[in-house]
């Protein structure tokens, strides 16, 4: 008998209005074709919506790839589904730390082809001013530890994978120069496991785009 399987939604919702990055805009969503505009266009009783969307790509939960900081990266439309879906996955738990070094990962732990997702618990300011200030962050030291141990993906629940002050971004420049994607604004880990899960977070395939919002998920 096979054992059941849980499926955990990872992402946040996208709505009309939402700002998830300080100073870029908030999605508009609205209909392109409404239910009522589209009845004449079919039978009696017959009616569709056409939804329209203007959005920035750091929208909501979304994929990191090395196009975002590499003009010479991988765009969305060149990452292999092997490093984006039914990755085995480990959580690090770093609640009540600011600074995440690599002193809260697990040095003697095989981490490669894995995708890492670090619990901070910030995603509990989803959408309120605080979540903009004081945001936990990756250490410069633990990106490359994720880099040298072969990371497949790093996924983080806060406002920025690095500190929003250093602007050389050295998480995002060390991580996406070595093909391992980058996933914010995540939310829900509290109820993934320490391990023994698989994780999904597939955007859709862009050409000449480096950042998408996905669905993120695990299954447990």
């Amino acid at each position: 008998m096979t054992t059941p399987h849980t499926l955990i939604d990872l992402s946040h919702t996208v709505t009309h209005g939402l700002v998830t990055y300080k100073g870029l805009p908030a999605p508009i969503i609205c209909d392109y074709l409404s239910r009522e505009a589209s009845r004449k266009h079919y039978a009696p009783g017959t009616e569709f919506q056409i939804g329209k969307i203007e959005m920035v790509a750091n929208t909501g939960t979304y994929l990191d790839s090395p196009f975002h900081r590499y003009a010479d990266g991988k765009d969305l439309s060149q990452l292999e589904l092997q490093k984006l879906a039914n990755l085995p996955a480990i959580k690090i738990s770093a609640q009540q730390k600011q600074a995440i070094d690599i002193s809260l990962f697990p040095l003697g732990e095989t981490l490669a082809g894995k995708a890492v997702l670090v619990e901070t618990g910030w995603s509990q300011h989803w959408n309120t001013p605080q979540y903009y200030e004081g945001h936990p962050f990756l250490t410069e030291d633990a990106a490359r530890f994720l880099s040298d141990s072969g990371a497949a993906l790093v996924g983080i629940d806060s406002h920025n994978i690095d500190d929003i002050q250093d602007l050389r971004r050295p998480v995002h420049t060390i991580l996406l120069k070595n093909e391992i994607s980058i996933v914010e604004h995540m939310t829900n880990l509290s109820t993934l496991p320490q391990s023994d899960f698989k994780f999904f977070a597939v955007p859709v395939k862009v050409k000449g785009f480096g950042t998408f919002p996905v669905r993120a998920f695990a299954i447990a």
